[in-house]
C-alpha cells in the first residue's frame, strides 16, 4: 500500500526549497524563450518562402505582360494612325493616355502602401501575450 507524502491535490514540487524553485523557474523561462524564438524563426521562414514564390510568379507575369503591352501599344498606334493620317501624332496620343493612367496608378499605389501593416510574426506575438498573461496569474 502506497503512502501519500502530503495532502491530496498538493503539487509534487511543494517540498522544494525556494532556491530550487527559482532555479526551476529560470530554466523553464529560458526554455520558453528558446521555443518562442524558434517559433518566430519558423514562422518568418515560411512567410519568406511564400513571398519568394509569389515574387517569381509576379516576375514571370511582368515579363509576359510587358510583351503584351508592347503589342497592344503598336495596335493602338496603328489604329489611331488610320484616323489622323500621322503615325507620330498617333504615338503621341497613346503616350499621353498612358501617362495619365500611370499617374493615377502611382497615386493609388502610394495610398495602398501607407495603409499596409508591417510584417510581423503574428502567431509568436499572440503566444507571447498568452505567456505574459499566464505569468501574471502566477503572482
Amino acid at each position: 500500500m502506497a503512502v501519500a507524502s502530503g495532502p491530496p491535490g498538493r503539487p509534487p514540487d511543494a517540498d522544494n526549497s525556494l532556491p530550487e524553485l527559482l532555479k526551476q523557474l529560470s530554466e523553464e523561462t529560458q526554455t520558453l524563450v528558446r521555443l518562442e524564438i524558434a517559433l518566430a524563426k519558423a514562422e518568418m521562414t515560411e512567410k519568406g518562402k511564400q513571398a519568394g514564390k509569389g515574387a517569381g510568379f509576379l516576375g514571370a507575369a511582368g515579363l509576359l505582360g510587358l510583351g503584351a503591352f508592347g503589342a497592344f501599344t503598336a495596335c493602338l498606334i496603328a489604329l489611331i494612325a488610320t484616323v489622323v493620317n500621322h503615325v507620330w501624332l498617333a504615338a503621341l496620343i497613346v503616350t499621353l493616355i498612358y501617362a495619365v493612367i500611370a499617374a493615377v496608378l502611382a497615386k493609388r499605389g502610394q495610398k495602398e502602401i501607407k495603409q499596409a501593416a508591417p510584417a510581423a510574426p503574428e502567431q509568436t506575438i499572440e503566444t507571447l501575450k498568452e505567456d505574459a498573461q499566464w505569468a501574471k496569474t502566477l503572482k
